[in-house]
């Protein structure tokens, strides 16, 4: 491990200025401390920002939640309102890791955990996210577990998070505090697609700290859930999953909102999924019909090329699921 400084934060002043002298922010360190043990990133300086007043889980408006960037996984997963107004969120996080992880990592830190990519982890091999103009080792090598929508000739890594597919499925903002004040970025905007920049992974300013992700209020009632498709059932990252919501009443679809983890360089919005639903009434050959688009425009590697029907099946299931129709 290389040198670095130390700093826990008093405030969020303390913070802030630390972050614009170029400080990395930590807190649960679940997955910063391991890429600094495997040296694949070497901060000069860590801001310890684990007793900030960001812990709070809030009701807002009509049914929209706001959960703190400190919030551990666990915390936000058995919340009562969370569990309520958005099982979906529990579910993802439930199954995203170890009870052990779950406790100390944060939801701040969970949409900002970095690729899985066993070539991005792997110092002495090419990577684009991790040494821009390198090359990308993993677009001719073993890329089963390697997305098929978002991708670019310079990087094909897949974005770990289940969290963060519930939070792009169900429209979500992240608050932002930096050097020049406040701001908010739809989840969509904040996760970015590699492009030709693959390093450059969020649409965050020198400084910013994330300090709550905040979830619209959706129309009522409201079913959702999350379905996640790994190679064993405990502790393994997704090869497809979906979470779905829907506002169902009077027997049609009113809303729809549905987004894909594992198969996307960020969780993947499918809006040709929802368009489908929109003013139809459930049945098995709608949550069929719709699953279809799922894959639209999907780019398989090599080793990956079950992906995308997969992806429909899984699709499928969990709009079955939701919907009520087994």
């Amino acid at each position: 491990m290389y040198p670095f400084t130390y700093t826990k934060a008093a405030d969020m002043r303390e913070a802030l200025n630390a972050g614009r002298r170029g400080g990395r922010y930590i807190a649960g360190g679940t997955t910063l401390v391991d890429l600094m043990r495997e040296t694949v990133e070497r901060p000069g300086s860590l801001v310890d920002i684990s007793t900030l007043p960001l812990r709070e889980v809030t009701v807002t408006g009509r049914g929209g939640l706001r959960i703190g960037a400190l919030v551990s996984m666990a915390e936000a997963a058995a919340h009562p309102k969370v569990r309520v107004l958005y099982p979906v969120i529990s579910e993802a996080l439930e199954l995203s890791a170890s009870a052990q992880l779950r406790n100390m990592a944060t939801i701040g830190g969970n949409i900002m955990q970095r690729t899985r990519c066993t070539y991005f982890r792997d110092v002495t091999a090419a990577c684009n996210k991790r040494e821009p103009g390198s090359g990308c080792a993993a677009l001719h090598g073993y890329n089963r577990s390697h997305p098929i929508l978002g991708t670019s000739d310079h990087c094909v890594a897949t974005h770990p998070s289940d969290a963060a597919v519930a939070f792009a499925a169900l429209e979500a903002t992240v608050h932002l505090l930096g050097p020049d004040g406040e701001r908010r970025v739809p989840f969509a905007d904040f996760l970015l697609r590699p492009g030709s920049t693959p390093n450059r992974e969020q649409a965050l300013r020198k400084g910013e700290l994330i300090t709550a992700v905040e979830i619209p209020a959706h129309a009522r009632p409201l079913k959702s859930g999350y379905l996640k498709v790994r190679d064993r059932q405990s502790y393994e990252f997704a090869l497809t999953s979906a979470a779905v919501a829907l506002h169902i009443r009077g027997g049609v679809i009113r809303e729809a909102k549905v987004a894909a983890g594992g198969v996307g360089t960020v969780p993947w919005k499918l809006p040709a999924v929802e368009s489908h639903l929109v003013g139809e009434r459930p049945s098995d050959r709608l949550w069929a019909e719709a699953a279809e688009h799922a894959a639209d425009g999907a780019h398989p590697l090599a080793h990956n090329r079950f992906k995308p029907e997969l992806l429909k099946r899984t699709v499928e299931r969990q709009l079955r699921i939701v919907g009520g129709i087994q």
